[in-house]
């Protein structure tokens, strides 16, 4: 898109017709415009490609902790003395149990998250399990987060009725080496490209707040656009004691909501999922809700406190939105 000389409304009037923002645009001036500015275009622009829908999903640990890649934010892994609980994978009945809760409550999404490089041998059989349980009996969309597969357990996975599979990429290219080192930005890509291939709508973010510049947060804007990516949850960081990222200081609710409004225009046709973080934004995202983000994480999150499945249908209905299915 030429976007020399275009303030911010007249970018989303372009965005709304059509054109897009690719690799090579100079969108610096996204980091300095008053907020205001920003997030009026990025409201205009969820409002022509997501009308008053919000997406809700929720999540469960499924597997917890031991996890041996060394990722510096998370508290799962075994290089970090956290002193999260640790477990094994979770009975087929209470998972179950919290799918059925979260699908009466209203969930559009429940999905199974684990930690580890990679969910394997007898404990990706009872994932094959639960999933085909749930399937059969629940009609919850599904989804599944385990790390870097191979494209037969792909292929499992998607027999049984699980349509979506979440795996960040969590930054910029230039800055994952910075947080991690036990595998490569590549590893994550070609994780998501064997995903798609096998017919999963994939969910792809990442954590803002782990150091990082606004062009890395631009450029892993630019690249989740490039990989078609629908849905892509944003996690402010919330630092964990013990871990590498403790020390780090919880980013200003401007800088989050001025990263959700960036992410509208470069992917305007995505679901942009408030993730870990929503704590740290006033009325607990509600401005989020109308200027840009069109998709929340509810319930509980895997190690930072989220929000009530009810507290968040109250918050959307106050707002004018809804979560109905747009099927």
């Amino acid at each position: 898109m030429e976007i020399k000389n275009m303030d911010v409304r007249t970018i989303a009037q372009h965005i709304i017709n059509g054109e897009r923002i690719e690799r090579g645009d100079d969108v610096n001036f996204f980091i300095d415009v008053p907020l205001n500015e920003l997030q009026s275009g990025a409201h205009e622009i969820q409002e022509h490609y997501c009308g008053n829908h919000i997406d809700f999903c929720t999540i469960i640990n499924g597997k917890s902790g031991r996890c041996g890649e060394n990722c510096k934010y998370c508290a799962q892994a075994a290089c970090h003395k956290t002193g999260i609980d640790e477990y094994g994978f979770l009975p087929k009945e209470e998972i179950y149990k919290h799918a059925l809760a979260n699908q009466k409550a209203g969930v559009n999404r429940f999905s199974i998250v684990t930690s580890g490089r990679a969910l394997s041998g007898s404990d990706f059989d009872k994932a094959i399990d639960a999933y085909n349980y749930m399937h059969e009996h629940l009609t919850i969309d599904l989804c599944a987060s385990h790390g870097i597969l191979t494209r037969e357990q792909f292929k499992r996975l998607r027999a049984t009725g699980v349509t979506s599979y979440h795996h960040n990429i969590e930054t910029s290219r230039r800055f994952f080496p910075s947080i991690c080192t036990s595998h490569t930005y590549d590893d994550r890509i070609n994780t998501i490209k064997i995903a798609q291939s096998e017919g999963f709508c994939v969910c792809s973010g990442g954590i803002i707040g782990m150091g990082e510049t606004w062009e890395d947060r631009i450029d892993m804007a630019i690249s989740l656009h490039e990989l078609n990516i629908q849905s892509i949850p944003i996690n402010a960081l919330m630092p964990v004691k013990g871990t590498a990222l403790e020390n780090r200081k919880q980013l200003a609710a401007e800088d989050i909501l001025r990263t959700i409004a960036i992410f509208r225009y470069i992917n305007p046709e995505a679901n942009i999922r408030l993730a870990a973080g929503r704590k740290l934004l006033p009325e607990n995202g509600a401005s989020a809700f109308i200027n840009g983000a069109s998709a929340s994480i509810t319930g509980d999150m895997l190690t930072t406190s989220g929000t009530t499945i009810a507290e968040d249908m109250q918050l959307i209905k106050k707002l004018g939105l809804t979560n109905q299915s747009l099927n």
